[in-house]
């Protein structure tokens, strides 16, 4: 080390030029660095999400989900699996160990999901990945008052979307709420029963003609010629005019239905292949009658069921094309009458266009209910790719929306979401926060040392130890995020402290009138005096967070970037305080002081401290007892302090749910949403409105896949709203008062999230009914207790339930099965795509338009006949017995268990008390033993955080003791050190409690630091110590003479520390979870313990060297 302050001194001129490389460096790595909101934590979950439209929660759970969940249960790295199975969807949240990878686990997911048979209806399963970066980072609002919604969607999907995804960093671009247009088909009822057409056979016959394949390469005329054979049918008006041919009636209508016999019972056999499906296997089944009933007649019903081949997919090859040539060569022999022979021989079957037994028109639709500040709009999302830099490629699609909108006069643009902007101002923040703390150090300098050059010497630290820093995490591909910017902001106050104590002992030497050494001798010696200890101190703080590098889960992830920039930043700072610390003074203070300048001994404050420390040197019983008194009141005022897990924000927004009723129609919630959103509009605190109605319509893709009945609103305030929580609480009352419905408003609180005010409980049990009770019971408990609102079940809307129970025997005597009431009953789960057709030089589907079946009573739903092969229709109230009950609006399982989640917001912001409180209330409670409970949501985030952190708080003091036995040679002198760590929870728990601040993850962070920070005091001082008896001194004359040298440094760097989270501690800015509650804490307990470090730790260090002393005599 001798060697690396020498070369300082001695090249000043190369130093100076690896300063300017490492600066440029430095300001170039801090530009070019990625810049995202937090780091991307590898979350170990995987989500499967199925969408069944029109699907009941018991039919999802019964035939999507838990087929699912069988096959991924025994993955390889599966710690939980969780599902929800809700109307339209079903949700399977795979949840894996940490130590999973979860590339090769969503591949293993995705090949286990692939081989699950789901009923036709039910859209293929979606899998995903729970990442930071499949969040949109830009959420805008398209609408027009100049423009309909069809112009609107045009310009958007034609123009800018392209122009989006065309620029640097952005992934995609997902559109919701435009204007989609199709074709749609409705039938004739009257004008087919009048040709005895059906709806089958004239389906078969469409996709039939619309055909279009290649045959493949022919010889003829000398060459090879490529043959394909087309229908013809591409437009609208192509399609109109399709012939449809018209049987002769035969032998009667009841021809179509299979006939008597039980050909009609294959029939539907055949049909059931897809009878899951609903609506699949409809022409099949029809399809099989005629051919095996003894004396059936045929119908046209028969001709389309010989001749299937008519219901081809219209982009079959030419294989399937001569299958449906084969299979339509045998009409003559199903109609078998000599009047259909007649007919063919006489010009071939009459025909009619389709447009006489179908209407087909071009239609246009909103695709999801979705409106910004009254308007209908459109909802543009931007995903950036994983390696993009957030805030360029947010500023890069604002920019190129200003030109769009410049170009297209009458379109506004409202951004309902911007996640570069909190990165833009953690950096301003970072950057006031330096200055400030830069600011401060000058004065904390100049109030001790008085001298503006040892003042700049000291400051240059701030900025070459955090550009240092920059550089290293660019190097190690760490970006600048909430975290990595928070830990700068907080090591501003530290990376200055190792320069202040060279720069002042430096100083201090010069100004000693005995001093003997001059010039570059005597700062060599005084920075190799000051090594050790800055040394020591700056190894002991970075050993604090190693622990951080090995705390698993959520908090490791979290973290780590924060570790390592608090340890890139204090390594710099300590070899700025031995290059280029002492190379400026050298050069500043070239002739030294002045003779007026140089003292000889400690000033008038270090002279009072030595009169008190003598004191309570010689009542070690009175000092002792002091610190004791205040360290048992610290403890009993940490039960004031309370608990919660993560800070609050106070972000000026707030997300409001509708959630429909079971029954509840879509028309009717989005009329509640009109009048809610014309409350909103009309408050004067709301600066913007968006709300979306649908499964996709949710305002930055937050709506999930929940009913496609339920509302989103997003509602954007005003910044400067005062008491901004109880705000929203009126806003949500008032809006109850306004828009009443059957279903339920709620507030969507998203830092409930994270931990910050959520609060769940698991009931597990055999059975929904246990749970509904045991639940109920524990919902009254929590009612009681003034600690929670807003408590919700789970099991608050149910669904009425009918359960058809078939008589076996009466199907049996009528040739009929269970399949034959689910054909006749099941509603339609997707629309049929005829064909596709051309218009206006877009490609667009034809959708057959079927009326749902509906039904007053269940009297009318089992009045539905069926037709019974024997011949005759039979009621199915006349095969079944109708139960009621009641049907789950959600069904939750958690490892193969039912259960439900209890929800509810903590009203206290101490979250563990309120929860201690809750459990001896509810062990009162008399529950069967069937039924389990456990809390979840934030008390078992809290509860796991805190047990990582308190691990590595106890692995970091462990730690901190080793690197001081290795330094000082001894146990005895470490130990004395580490005296000092207990009184930071004196200061600590006093300012949490004094500013109302709770124990949280911020504060728990300041502990933590805290452990690094008060022992640097403590080695400054004690080194001296040891240095002085190592030349004669007595143990107290020591610890007196290093009381008054040490005083100055120790102060200093105290005061810098506390100046640099001055800002963070009055709210400027905040910093998200790096906040306030670290500043308080830091600030508190490093008072606390710099005050009693001063007087303790020479105590304790004098009584360990007595008791060191007599074991010697003994030994002796």
């Amino acid at each position: 080390m001798n060697g690396i302050i020498r070369f300082s001194l001695n090249n000043k001129f190369a130093l100076w030029i690896m300063t300017f490389i490492v600066v440029a460096a430095g300001l170039y790595a801090g530009l070019t660095m990625k810049q995202e909101t937090i780091p991307d934590i590898n979350v170990p979950v995987i989500a499967v999400t199925t969408v069944y439209p029109g699907a009941a929660p018991d039919e999802v759970a019964e035939r999507v989900t838990r087929p699912i969940e069988q096959r991924l249960k025994n993955l390889n790295g599966v710690d939980a699996i969780m599902s929800t199975s809700a109307e339209n969807y079903s949700l399977v949240v795979i949840q894996y160990e940490y130590e999973k990878n979860m590339k090769e686990a969503l591949e293993e997911a995705r090949e286990a999901v692939d081989g699950v048979s789901l009923p036709e209806g039910a859209q293929e399963p979606a899998l995903s990945r729970i990442t930071i970066n499949a969040m949109p980072v830009l959420v805008v609002s398209v609408s027009s008052d100049a423009m309909p919604l069809e112009q609107l969607t045009a310009l958007v999907e034609e123009e800018l979307r392209p122009s989006i995804e065309g620029l640097d960093g952005v992934q995609e671009v997902h559109i919701s709420g435009h204007y989609v247009r199709e074709a749609v088909l409705t039938w004739k009822e009257d004008k087919l029963t009048e040709l005895g057409l059906s709806k089958e056979t004239v389906q078969g016959i469409i996709r039939g003609s619309v055909l279009k394949a290649p045959l493949g390469l022919f010889e003829m005329e000398g060459t090879q010629k490529n043959i394909v054979v087309d229908g013809g049918v591409r437009t609208l008006e192509e399609l109109r005019n399709l012939a449809i041919p018209v049987i002769p009636s035969g032998g009667g209508a009841g021809a179509g239905m299979g006939g008597p016999g039980m050909g009609g019972a294959a029939g539907m056999g055949n049909g059931m292949d897809g009878a899951f499906g609903m609506g699949g296997g409809a022409g099949d089944a029809a399809g099989m009658g005629g051919a095996f009933g003894p004396g059936a007649s045929a119908g046209p019903d028969a001709v389309d069921l010989d001749g299937a081949a008519f219901g081809m997919d219209p982009a079959a090859g030419p294989d399937a094309a001569a299958d449906a040539a084969g299979a339509g060569a045998g009409i003559p022999d199903a109609a078998g009458g000599d009047g259909l022979l007649a007919a063919l021989m006489n010009g071939g079957l009459p025909t009619v266009p389709l447009s006489e037994i179908a209407d087909i028109e071009l239609v246009g639709r909103a695709e999801s209910i979705s409106r910004t500040n009254g308007k209908e709009a459109i909802a543009v999302q931007i995903v950036k790719a994983p390696d993009a830099n957030t805030v360029e490629v947010v500023n890069q699609v604002k920019a190129e929306l200003s030109a769009f909108k410049e170009r297209h006069e009458g379109l506004d643009f409202i951004t309902m979401l911007d996640m570069g902007e909190p990165v833009e101002q953690s950096v301003a923040t970072m950057l006031d926060k330096a200055l400030f703390g830069a600011i401060f150090a000058v004065i904390i300098i100049l109030m001790f040392l008085r001298n503006v050059r040892s003042t700049l010497i000291a400051v240059i630290s701030i900025p070459m130890s955090l550009l240092i820093g920059i550089l290293l995490l660019k190097l190690n591909d760490i970006t600048l995020n909430m975290m990595t910017l928070g830990a700068m902001t907080v090591a501003i106050g530290r990376v200055v402290d190792d320069s202040i104590v060279v720069i002042e002992n430096i100083y201090r030497r010069m100004s000693l009138k005995g001093e003997q050494l001059k010039g570059k001798a005597l700062i060599l010696a005084a920075t190799k005096e000051m090594f050790i200890p800055i040394m020591s101190s700056t190894i002991v703080t970075i050993a604090v967070f190693l622990p951080l590098g090995l705390v698993s889960g959520f908090v490791g992830e979290l973290f780590l970037p924060f570790a390592l920039t608090m340890v890139y930043s204090l390594l710099a700072s300590l070899l700025v305080a031995i290059t280029i610390v002492p190379m400026l003074a050298h050069t500043m203070f070239r002739k030294g002081l002045p003779e007026s300048r140089q003292t000889e001994g400690p000033g008038a404050l270090a002279k009072a401290y030595q009169r008190g420390l003598r004191w309570a040197l010689s009542r070690k019983a009175v000092t002792f007892s002091v610190a004791v008194l205040l360290l048992i009141a610290s403890a009993w005022l940490f039960r004031f302090v309370g608990t919660s897990f993560l800070p609050e924000e106070d972000q000026k927004y707030a997300i409001l749910s509708y959630s429909a009723a079971p029954g509840e129609l879509q028309e009717e919630v989005y009329d509640l949403a009109l009048k809610a959103e014309s409350y909103l509009m009309n408050r004067a605190d709301v600066t913007d409105v968006s709300f979306g109605i649908g499964s996709r319509a949710g305002v930055g893709g937050m709506a999930g896949f929940g009913s496609d009945r339920d509302a989103l609103f997003y509602v954007m305030f005003d910044d400067e709203t005062e008491n901004f929580a109880e705000v929203k609480e009126q806003v949500l009352a008032d809006i109850q008062a306004a828009a009443p419905g059957e279903g339920e408003w709620g507030l969507f609180d998203m830092s409930a999230m994270f931990g910050a005010g959520g609060f769940s409980m698991y009931v597990f049990a055999d059975s929904y009914e246990e749970i509904r009770e045991a639940a109920e019971k524990i919902k009254a408990v929590m009612e009681e207790d003034p600690n929670f609102k807003d408590i919700e079940t789970g099991l608050e809307e149910t669904y009425d339930q009918y359960t058809l129970r078939a008589d076996q025997a009466k199907l049996g005597r009528y040739g009929l099965t269970t399949a034959n009431i689910m054909l006749a009953l099941a509603p339609a789960r997707e629309r049929t795509v005829l064909t596709t057709i051309e218009a206006d030089g877009e490609v667009y589907s034809v959708y057959e338009q079927s009326e749902t079946a509906s039904y007053g009573t269940i009297d009318d739903m089992t009045g539905v006949t069926l037709a019974s092969p024997l011949g005759f229709e039979v009621p199915i109230r006349d095969v079944v017995t109708v139960e009621s009950g009641e049907s789950p609006n959600t069904i939750r399982l958690l490892d193969g268990r039912i259960y439900t989640e209890i929800t509810a917001e903590v009203t206290v912001k101490d979250v563990g008390r309120a929860t201690a409180d809750l459990k001896k209330k509810m062990d009162e409670l008399e529950l069967p033993r069937s039924v389990d409970v456990e809390f979840g949501g934030v008390v078992e985030q809290m509860n796991e955080t805190f047990y990582q952190l308190g691990l590595a708080m106890a692995a970091a003091i462990a730690i901190v003791y080793l690197v001081l036995v290795i330094t000082f040679g001894g146990g005895l002198a470490p130990f004395a050190i580490l005296f000092s760590l207990p009184f930071t929870a004196i200061g600590a728990f006093l300012a949490l409690w004094l500013t109302g601040e709770t124990l949280n993850v911020s504060a728990m962070m300041g502990l933590l630091m805290l452990i690094g920070i008060v022992v640097t005091n403590a080695i400054v001082l004690i080194d001296r110590v040891i240095h002085k008896e190592r030349d004669g001194l007595p143990t107290r004359e020591a610890l007196i003479e290093a009381a008054g040298t040490r005083l100055r440094p120790i102060l200093m760097t105290a005061f810098a520390t506390v100046g640099a989270l001055l800002p963070m501690l009055f709210s400027i800015k905040g910093a998200g979870i790096i906040s306030r509650g670290m500043a308080v804490t830091v600030i508190g307990g490093l008072t606390s313990s710099t005050l009693l470090t001063l007087f303790i730790v020479p105590a304790v260090y004098e009584v360990l060297m007595r008791l060191r002393r007599r074991s010697s005599e003994e030994r002796i």
